[in-house]
């Protein structure tokens, strides 16, 4: 029975991160909850930029599901910011193609596509609200007749995605592959 109980204190602590809570904000409010993290032994450099290009590929085949690939990068935002990073040094790009292309739709495109409105509408747009870039592959766009004009307002065309990906990581943007 005590070995009974200590196992369930465990289960019960390990499945609460030890009472923690994740928060999200303060760079994207509605999304990306991350866990506090003190006492790290590699400490984080909060004095320099955080340039990243993020290449979001891949979505989920439910159209109702929100594209976590796209989601990571609310975290990364509200992670670096809640510890410590200044907001004008975060500094992101999304650079999305293949399957991912129809994550960024307008509300109306998507709804004739999918029948359903776009998950992943708020979150794209309070990442570009809070400065992110989001880049469409013009070849995805071609391809999968996913127009920019369809896409949420602010969301760039470029040549392709490999073409975005280069040119960022020539201007000192470090690639993440999701």
């Amino acid at each position: 029975m005590k070995n009974l109980l200590i196992l369930i204190i465990i289960i019960c602590c390990a499945g609460s991160a030890w009472g923690q809570q994740k928060s999200t904000g303060p760079m994207i409010k509605d999304f990306g909850e991350v866990w506090k993290v003190e006492n790290t032994t590699y400490p984080t450099d909060k004095s320099g930029e955080f340039k990243v290009v993020f290449d979001i590929m891949d979505s989920p085949d439910s159209h109702v599901e929100i594209n976590k690939a796209i989601e990571t990068v609310a975290r990364f935002m509200n992670m670096h910011a809640q510890n410590g990073v200044s907001q004008e040094n975060i500094k992101v790009y999304l650079v999305v193609h293949n399957k991912a292309s129809k994550d960024i739709l307008g509300s109306p495109a998507y709804e004739v596509r999918y029948g359903k409105p776009n998950p992943n509408l708020a979150l794209v747009r309070e990442l570009l609200d809070a400065g992110a870039g989001v880049i469409l592959c013009g070849q995805s766009s071609v391809s999968r007749e996913i127009p920019v004009t369809e896409a949420v307002e602010g969301v760039q065309l470029a040549l392709s995605a490999m073409t975005a990906l280069v040119q960022l990581q020539n201007e000192g943007f470090q690639l993440l592959k999701l």
